[in-house]
């Protein structure tokens, strides 16, 4: 259910130009607001008579919430995202916000206007409303409900303090009236400038396509406007039709999509990504994709043989990092053949096909974090590259797609699902297939074509390549994602890797994928009432940490609430444990002796210690999820195949845990 709020007008008895001075004052941070962390300029722009501001600004919030709730969202803080429109000779401030962070889980939007007085133009009235709709959020949907609400109306009423405050601070510093906006005299030269251009018609059929009036108008705008206001390079008229054909042409909405991708391009230095990347030689060899000539169209044709590729074994060989930049190359590569081939065809050529082979795909592809590093890739082509999609065709699709198209979907935009063209079996094959928009002589040998195609077959990567260390090749490149779903951590002799999950509520589930890269390890969940602290040492990415206090005494300050779990070099280990109480969940990785490893029994774990100086390495995932959100999930799918390597029989469950780990080599 929506929430809605709506305030009462608020009236200063102070000009506008003084109310908006001391506005001004609350950036980019306010003490008298502690949720308030701090503020950024992320796009500004003047009208060319300075009558009108535009400043959009990156505002960082904490959140004051249970410590659940924050373990469980991941964050310490939310961002929103506030535009401000000033008009100067209208006297009035347009405020919209909304949240940038769980923004596909939690939708709030805020709307404030400071405008004149109607009855006195010496005074300033106020007036906020907003709303709040929670379509999901990890089974605690009443809870943020209720902590949303109250943080909101707090902040309300200390809003009025603080513009209170800061005309008291410039009263007091002598300033009492600021003189109101008066126009500019306008130059004959800025009068030509601002007269409306046309495009020419031969241009928009060669490079553009067929634009109404009002679609020519839109794009001639947003040019402009960026030519007034971006400090950048401008991209072409093709690059910016595509936002706003994603936006329908709603030149607010398309504008903004705009300004936001051109300076995450700016940040992540994308414009540069094909001249500095160079996929590592794992990637080239193992990814199962690349072009192969066109469609009937004069599109570019795209082939991924997805079903084929070990999509676990990349993330886990060459990183997620490596796995974004890979395909931000690809798309950054499809705009560029799109140019090529318009230039060729002389016609516009704003989109390519994609191919994809789903043959051999099934649950192993279908791992949480997989899907979770899925998700993220895919909004990112989406806020990004709209409308560089122009046809989808998917063939050989097995009975487990309908599973994966349920988890995908959603986060995919209407009009890019419309593109979609999905084949079972071999229905791809004959009139209605490939043939009605691939030329026979370009159909892949491998979809019983004739012409022969080098897109890389994929295959299982082998565990020794997964990720022991850190790229120190690309440490110093600005990072796409500065958190990754998969973590590296070394155990040592005597000093296992230890980590602390807090639970509040009874019942929820914690999961685990982890990846024994070097060495024999036992795997150990513990419970305790009391909170863990690390054992003070330096610390540095891939090292252990220690939790459990060398004083505590198992089954008195903690206990295992999992039988001991022999996890053997190149197994991977999936699992999951239903919580029964609150307090700490400590998941633990310690050293196995080859005699404990032998016996496949632990009589004494604390004593089962490797010989001096030997060092082990796992690759490991966790998560903690209400029960509600993880029945029918993907994580109590157990889809634990690591790759293409085979399932093994050894299943190991507590029945005083409700839980279970399953093992794989």
């Amino acid at each position: 259910m929506v929430q809605k709020y709506q305030s009462p007008v608020r009236v200063y008895k102070y000009p506008f130009e003084l109310v908006m001075a001391a506005y001004e004052k609350r950036f980019p941070t306010c003490p008298q607001i502690p949720v308030f962390l701090g503020s950024e300029i992320i796009h500004e722009s003047k009208s060319r008579d300075g009558s009108i501001h535009i400043v959009e600004r990156s505002c960082k919030l904490t959140v004051d919430a249970p410590r659940l709730l924050k373990k469980i969202a991941g964050v310490e803080y939310v961002i929103f995202v506030q535009k401000n429109v000033l008009n100067r000779k209208d006297r009035t401030l347009l405020i919209e916000a909304h949240n940038e962070t769980f923004a596909n889980r939690v939708i709030v939007l805020e709307n404030c206007s400071y405008t004149v007085h109607p009855e006195n133009d010496e005074w300033t009235c106020f007036e906020q409303s907003a709303s709040l709709d929670i379509k999901s959020f990890f089974g605690f949907e009443n809870a943020v409900e209720k902590i949303a609400m109250k943080q909101y109306t707090a902040n309300i009423k200390k809003g009025k303090e603080v513009i209170e405050y800061y005309l008291n601070e410039l009263i007091s510093q002598g300033i009492s009236h600021i003189p109101r906006w008066t126009p500019s005299p306008v130059r004959e030269e800025d009068q030509r400038s601002l007269a409306a251009d046309k495009l020419d018609t031969d241009y928009i059929e060669q490079y553009l396509g067929h634009l109404t009036p009002m679609q020519e108008s839109c794009l001639i705008r947003l040019r402009q406007w960026l030519q007034e206001t971006h400090k950048g390079k401008i991209p072409k008229d093709e690059h910016i039709l595509r936002f706003l054909r994603a936006r329908d042409f709603h030149f607010e909405k398309a504008r903004e999509m705009l300004c936001q991708s051109l300076n995450w391009r700016k940040q992540h230095q994308v414009d540069y990504i094909l001249q500095t990347w160079r996929p590592p030689p794992l990637l080239e060899e193992f990814y199962a994709g690349g072009w192969h000539y066109q469609d009937r169209d004069g599109r570019p044709l795209y082939i991924l043989r997805l079903g084929q590729m070990d999509t676990k074994g990349l993330m886990k060989a060459v990183g997620e990092e490596a796995l974004l930049r890979h395909i931000l190359s690809v798309n950054e590569e499809g705009q560029k053949r799109c140019e090529e081939h318009t230039n060729q065809l002389g016609r516009p050529i704003s989109s390519w096909t994609c191919l994809v082979d789903l043959e051999g795909l099934n649950m192993r592809h279908l791992w949480r974090p997989g899907v979770k590093a899925l998700l993220r890739m895919i909004q990112v082509v989406e806020d990004n590259y709209p409308e560089t999609l122009g046809r989808l065709l998917i063939v050989r699709a097995p009975r487990v797609f309908p599973v994966l198209w349920t988890l995908v979907s959603p986060f995919i935009n209407e009009n890019t699902r419309q593109k979609f063209l999905i084949y079972s079996g071999s229905n791809y094959q004959g009139p209605g297939g490939l043939v009605d928009y691939l030329n026979k002589d370009v159909i892949p040998d491998f979809l019983g074509g004739e012409c022969l195609c080098n897109v890389p077959e994929g295959g299982i990567i082998p565990k020794a390549l997964y990720q022991i260390e850190e790229d120190q090749e690309n440490a110093d490149r600005v990072q796409l994602w500065t958190e990754t779903v998969y973590q590296s951590a070394s155990v040592l002799q005597g000093a296992p890797h230890e980590i602390a999950v807090e639970i509040l509520e009874g019942e929820s589930v914690i999961t685990w994928d982890f990846d024994i890269l070097r060495g024999d390890v036992v795997f150990n969940l513990f419970h305790s009432k009391q909170a863990p602290e690390p054992r003070p040492k330096e610390s540095k990415a891939g090292s252990s940490v220690q939790l459990i206090d060398q004083s505590w005494v198992l089954g008195v300050d903690y206990s295992r609430v999992e039988s001991p779990l022999v996890c053997r070099e190149g197994e991977s280990i999936q699992g999951s444990h239903v919580t029964r109480w609150p307090g700490f969940y400590l998941l633990q990785w310690k050293m196995a002796t080859p005699s404990v490893c032998a016996a496949n029994s632990l009589p004494r774990v604390e004593d089962a210690l490797q010989s001096p100086g030997h060092k082990c390495k796992l690759l490991y995932y966790y998560e903690v999820l209400a029960s509600v959100d993880f029945r029918g999930s993907m994580s109590s799918l157990e889809s634990c195949t690591s790759g293409f390597s085979q399932l093994s029989a050894t299943t190991t469950s507590s029945n005083q845990s409700q839980s279970g780990s399953l093992i794989s080599r």
